[in-house]
């Protein structure tokens, strides 16, 4: 024990001047080991700030014009077979996509929610026919056997080679697609049959659209989409024996590239219902976000936030169309992340701070216990201590 004590005393850093020699006391060790403890434990801390990377915000006022937003999506409809399920964008533009199939992908799945295929990807729908463009492909018809559009045409010379172009024929129209057994180019492809063969699966729709910076809409429903007196229309006359039951889960959504620490609200929803029919409606605001990291490097993307609600289907007038409906809106206010860490000298300055400031108070502390114990032990030699 009392070789401990005299180590304490020799790691006292407080000396005391006794005339004309030092002196180190238990205290004085005590005390400096403690400082020296509580320093190593600062120096770690600060030396983490140091390390640690912090994110810096800044509000806005977004200005820019122009720009294009790109809209990432990941959703699974568990009900809905992939030849029924389309999908449209529009804006407060007047801009309109109908029947969106560039850069959007499907993926057919069983019933048990398993994919068929598995390694295919399709584009949904096919080729556009293009108006005026006449097309000459060998069937049975002929070698120069160019179809009927079946009263759709635009143009004398417009062919209707397969039921596809058919459909879309009618779509530019505005006309209802019924009866497709009757039409030759579909009771060839087998197009009434496939839909049967397809009653049950589930779809997995997948990929991006790029749209005009302004308010607007985009929503998976069933059935092809066109326009008639104003009025946004889907055609689900060829599927008027099924059910459509839009439960659906939403894998991904998001607004541009992903940052770090980015949360995106809608990721992993899973929304199922037991009846069929219905309409999702999901309200976006999203708020332009500029990410700038360490390196310099900056990343232009979006957060948004949302609310939704659920209208069941109006069974009696018929308006309600059922699907799944993002409505999204853009906020005037821009964010910005900047990535930023401690200097280098700020973290020497700190250190010297901390090294120099729990030196000179543990000084203070070891004086005040070194003279208060003289006092005392001189009271009791003198017998005043009562």
């Amino acid at each position: 024990m009392g070789d401990v004590l005299n180590y304490l005393k020799k790691l006292d850093a407080y000396p005391k001047i006794n005339e004309d020699f030092y002196s180190r006391t238990l205290s004085g060790g005590l005390i400096t080991l403690v400082s020296s403890i509580f320093i190593v434990l600062l120096f770690f801390t600060e030396l983490g700030l140091f390390l640690t990377t912090k994110t810096v915000n800044e509000l806005s006022v977004d200005t820019s014009r122009g720009e294009q937003l790109q809209i990432n999506f990941d959703v699974t409809y568990p009900h809905l077979a992939c030849s029924i399920l389309s999908l449209d964008a529009m804006d407060v533009s007047g801009e309109q996509h109908l029947d969106v199939v560039h850069n959007i992908f499907k993926r057919r799945l069983s019933p048990e929610g398993k994919p068929i295929d598995v390694g295919t990807k399709d584009e949904i729908g096919g080729p556009k026919v293009q108006t005026g463009e006449v097309k000459v492909k060998e069937s049975e018809g002929g070698p120069a056997y160019c179809g009927s559009c079946w009263g759709a045409e635009e143009n004398a010379e417009d062919c209707c080679n397969t039921c596809e172009e058919v459909r879309e024929a009618y779509r530019r129209k505005g006309w209802a697609f019924s009866n497709a057994e009757l039409i030759e180019q579909c009771s060839r492809e087998g197009f009434v049959e496939k839909l049967k063969e397809q009653e049950g699966e589930g779809c997995n729709v997948y990929g991006y659209l790029e749209v005009n910076k302004v308010a607007g809409n985009f929503h998976f429903a069933p059935g092809k989409s066109f326009q008639q007196a104003h009025m946004h229309v889907h055609d689900l006359m060829p599927f008027a024996s099924q059910k459509f039951n839009v439960s659906h889960i939403i894998n991904k959504l998001s607004f541009g590239a992903d940052y770090p620490g980015v949360v995106h609200p809608l990721d992993n929803v899973r929304r199922i219902q037991e009846a069929d029919g219905g309409m999702y409606q999901y309200f976006i605001k999203v708020v332009p976000t500029i990410y700038t990291d360490l390196s310099g490097h900056v990343i232009s993307t979006n957060q948004f936030s949302v609310t939704e609600h659920f209208r069941e289907q109006e069974v009696a007038s018929g308006r309600s169309l059922p699907g799944v409906f993002f409505f999204y809106d853009l906020s005037p206010i821009k964010v910005k992340f900047t990535e930023q860490r401690q200097s280098f000298l700020h973290f020497v300055t700190n250190v010297c701070a901390i090294v120099g400031g729990v030196f000179t108070v543990s000084g203070i502390i070891d004086a005040f216990v070194y003279h208060g114990h003289k006092v005392i032990k001189k009271k009791m030699e003198l017998g005043k201590l009562n």
